[in-house]
């Protein structure tokens, strides 16, 4: 399972009004919840009045996915949590580790844009190299290539400068390297 995705969920009525809403909903993890019907249950048990005042909803804070570059009050709720959904990144820690990744050295709208297109196989094209620097990645590659060298020659062959000439699909992010064959 992967890490919790939590938002508050905001109204623009109840915020522009100064009511009880105005600070937003109860955090709501994300990956409880299987449909956005559950999450309109629980706003009106929290007391949103969903067809009145509090019928334009935004996302007021989030935890578990970088904000980056991400004005969130311009995303609706329904949209970001069906997006999550759909690519699978409520479900498999995998997805959600190539999820962060990929915002990281791209951005939450072209990895919505990539789910638009692909649904839950956004990220057949995408591999990560946790934990890998470029001269791992150099030897990875040369490795995978069949490439043979005598171990004595290895320490005068620049594995980091080959790993970065190699990795045209390739990026660093804070984990490691990632590959995006697009």
């Amino acid at each position: 399972m992967p890490e919790e995705i939590n938002i508050v969920i905001g109204s623009w009525g109840s915020y522009n009004a100064c009511n009880s809403r105005a600070l937003g909903s109860e955090w709501f993890n994300l990956t409880k919840y299987e449909s956005w019907d559950d999450i309109v249950k629980e706003l009106k048990r929290q007391g949103f009045q969903l067809k009145g005042i509090d019928e334009e909803l935004f996302v007021q804070d989030i935890e578990g996915i970088p904000s980056d570059g991400v004005n969130w009050d311009y995303v609706h709720p329904k949209a970001l949590f069906e997006t999550l959904k759909e690519s699978g990144v409520l479900d498999d820690e995998n997805k959600y580790d190539k999820m962060l990744a990929y915002i990281e050295v791209r951005s939450y709208d072209e990895f919505e844009k990539n789910v638009k297109k692909h649904g839950d196989r956004w990220d057949d094209e995408i591999y990560l190299y946790k934990g890998y620097s470029w001269e791992d990645y150099g030897r990875e590659i040369f490795s995978c290539c069949c490439y043979q060298m005598d171990e004595h020659l290895q320490d005068f062959f620049d594995f980091e400068a080959y790993g970065k000439y190699m990795g045209d699909y390739a990026e660093e992010y804070s984990g490691g390297i990632i590959e995006i064959n697009e």
